[in-house]
């Protein structure tokens, strides 16, 4: 199992668990995986018209929304040659957890939209990392190994933001307080199998 040492954002590793629930239900992962890419690209969309003033940012985050689409649509075209149809599924509290810890007011708002948007790319790294070293479908295996990169890059990019927007210590601080709460809702395994669950 990889590391996470090398993933700036992430304080405890994924559990063995995880990755044995997740290849007994590669198709409810491929499922989410649409829903996830999906999610990014709308979380760079509303970021980009929540702050279009911020160049950097809408530079930046145009990029991520092409991406993630272009993901988007890899994984749908996956899903359509196994003949699993979209369809809506139940979110796991991991999201939702995160997205607490926003604060309401700016420039608090910022910061911690870059951040908690930076957690999920490397939890997202991490895991199609474990799904593209375990899989024991080799086009999987080899479409989740394709994605790495542009998922650590991703989550490089929220930090850069992040660091760009606000004083690189008080970014450090603001880290160490939400990078515990991101492991913490992975600390209990979902029953029902997703890619942040």
């Amino acid at each position: 199992m990889p590391s996470t040492t090398t993933i700036k954002f992430l304080q405890q590793p994924t559990s063995t668990a995880w990755i044995e629930q997740a290849l007994a239900n590669l198709d409810m992962i491929l499922l989410d995986h649409s829903h996830c890419e999906r999610k990014a690209a709308g979380v760079a969309l509303n970021l980009m018209f929540r702050y279009p003033s911020n160049t950097k940012l809408v530079r930046s985050l145009t990029t991520i929304a092409q991406e993630e689409l272009a993901h988007f649509d890899q994984v749908n075209q996956i899903l359509e040659e196994r003949g699993i149809p979209l369809g809506p599924l139940a979110a796991p509290p991991y999201g939702a957890g995160l997205n607490k810890q926003i604060r309401p007011q700016e420039p608090e708002r910022l910061l911690d939209s870059l951040l908690v948007s930076g957690l999920i790319e490397a939890r997202s790294h991490e895991r199609l990392g474990l799904l593209g070293e375990h899989c024991p479908d080799p086009q999987l295996a080899r479409f989740y190994r394709s994605l790495m990169a542009s998922e650590a890059r991703h989550y490089g990019i929220y930090w850069v933001l992040a660091t760009t927007y606000y004083d690189r210590a008080i970014v450090e601080h603001r880290l160490q307080e939400l990078a515990p709460i991101e492991s913490e809702l992975l600390a209990t395994l979902h029953p029902q199998p997703r890619i942040h669950s």
